[in-house]
């Protein structure tokens, strides 16, 4: 399962000022720079609904030149969401209670259907009077044509460009112009890995698909090539590594249960978040295991992995 939030996250607080200089350069203008600060979640509770609700990014910045300062709250949605307006109105009513200064919403919207524009108001009105309009500001990806960005010159844009709008048929081209602009922004390697990275978790191709893009990159002029094929090559590096990663686990634990019985859901989420190399060693001493405790006398050996 891909980990939606914590992608566009991730991408969104390394390239917040890109972000809103590629959909918003009107902030901008006021925005002080210097003064943006990521915030702690926001964590809304929908008691009617029995629900819980985790805001995913809040920045707090300053007006240019001034003391003042306001929100801006930026919510992505992967999915279609009935009432999704009033949801977007409860945010803001909480968030503007409790810190008392402006709230600029945001609705990043990046599933690929439906692609009926989505609504940017909530209203509630009655026959002869309109009591409430709250408004907010919408990109929906899959209104957007991912050609429009062809010549952006923002880390943002080369990311996102994977998530617009685009035909089956288009899927190895876009790739390719992806790959193409990620090559001139000159990125240090963790912000290039991070944005290569959303690229093909977002647009990976079919063995047929991935030849004829071998193909297109070997039209484009050396120094150039030379820059995509690493990337290319780093993806292709990461794809063997988790894919060795994830057979492993799967046989740790199939063998489990049989050495030493049913596991509890606890021992299984320490087990999953093994590294690679622990996994292995766990598969070579699982065999003189008999019972749970041999288990857990050997997890609480080693250090807990918290990079997966």
């Amino acid at each position: 399962m891909i980990d939606h939030d914590r992608l566009f996250k991730e991408l969104l607080t390394t390239f917040f000022v890109e972000f809103l200089e590629l959909f918003l350069p009107e902030v901008l203008t006021y925005l002080e720079q210097d003064s943006i600060e990521f915030l702690d979640k926001e964590v809304f509770t929908d008691v009617t609904a029995g629900e819980r609700y985790e805001a995913d990014l809040i920045v707090k910045a300053k007006f240019l030149g001034q003391d003042s300062c306001f929100l801006i709250h930026v919510e992505n949605q992967s999915s279609k969401q009935a009432s999704f307006d009033k949801r977007m109105f409860r945010y803001f009513s909480r968030l503007y209670e409790k810190f008392d200064i402006p709230v600029y919403p945001i609705v990043l919207l990046s599933y690929d259907s439906p692609k009926t524009p989505e609504t940017n108001i909530h209203q509630v009105a009655f026959p002869h009077k309109v009591i409430l309009q709250f408004n907010y500001d919408v990109i929906q990806l899959n209104q957007l044509n991912w050609r429009d960005f062809l010549r952006q010159q923002n880390p943002v844009a080369t990311a996102l460009m994977a998530k617009m709008n685009i035909a089956p048929a288009e899927r190895r081209q876009v790739k390719f112009e992806c790959l193409r602009l990620l090559a001139t922004l000159k990125l240090d390697p963790a912000r290039m890995r991070l944005i290569s990275g959303f690229i093909d978790t977002y647009l990976r191709l079919s063995p047929q698909e991935q030849e004829l893009l071998q193909a297109d990159i070997a039209t484009i002029e050396p120094r150039q090539q030379e820059e995509v094929m690493e990337i290319v090559t780093s993806w292709m590096e990461e794809g063997i590594e988790q894919g060795k990663e994830q057979a492993t686990l799967s046989l740790v634990m199939r063998l489990l249960p049989r050495r030493v019985g049913t596991l509890t859901p606890e021992l299984e989420a320490r087990v999953q978040q093994l590294s690679l190399t622990q996994l292995e060693d766990l598969s070579v001493a699982l065999l003189d295991f008999s019972s749970v405790e041999d288990l857990t006398a050997w997890l609480e050996q080693i250090p807990v992995n918290t990079s997966n």
